[in-house]
């Protein structure tokens, strides 16, 4: 280190710095001196992510429409955007269930490992627990994904209990909608 100090300064190594000493002979990057020496740049986000943003729904200009098509166009785009409330309902309740579940059967899991350990039941290895606290809490954590696939995007149909059938057809429309 202070060979990097000393390269830029040549008396540093003849001098032991002192921790003490607050006016030392090399500038910190953030001095007015610094500053003033390297070009100002302004940082702009560009997030353009999906989700992020206005989103533009207006067709290209090359296309002529008249004003009352774009608005019904518009009008359209915002019922498909919109989810009903038995929608999301249905898909809150899915993403409890899937993340309760597994998180209840962890903490109850590890509660039992421990009332074993504790009263001398039988020798546990250490592995189990670990294991089965992964287990039960990934498949926690997968379940907000699974929760939101697995339920029915349609207001009229129900769905079934595991929700298989379903989340096949989200994930394709999902993958679909992102292509299109």
């Amino acid at each position: 280190m202070r060979t990097l100090l000393s390269s830029q300064n040549p008396l540093l190594l003849f001098q032991k710095p002192s921790v003490w000493n607050l006016r030392s002979s090399f500038t910190h990057p953030t001095t007015q001196q610094s500053l003033t020496s390297h070009p100002t740049t302004s940082w702009k986000l560009h997030a353009n992510a999906k989700g992020f943003g206005a989103r533009n729904t207006s067709p290209p200009a090359s296309l002529n429409k008249s004003a009352s098509d774009d608005e019904n166009n518009n009008n359209n785009n915002s019922d498909e955007d919109h989810l009903p409330q038995v929608v999301l309902e249905r898909i809150i309740v899915r993403i409890l269930v899937s993340v309760g579940v597994p998180l209840a059967t962890g903490i109850a899991s590890l509660h039992f490992f421990g009332v074993v350990k504790e009263k001398q039941l039988f020798d546990l290895p250490l592995w189990i627990p670990l294991v089965t606290t992964f287990l039960t809490f990934g498949l926690s954590a997968v379940g907000i994904a699974y929760g939101s696939l697995s339920s029915s995007w349609d207001a009229e149909k129900q769905g079934s209990l595991l929700g298989f059938e379903e989340a096949k057809q989200n994930w394709v429309e999902i993958w679909n909608e992102d292509d299109g």
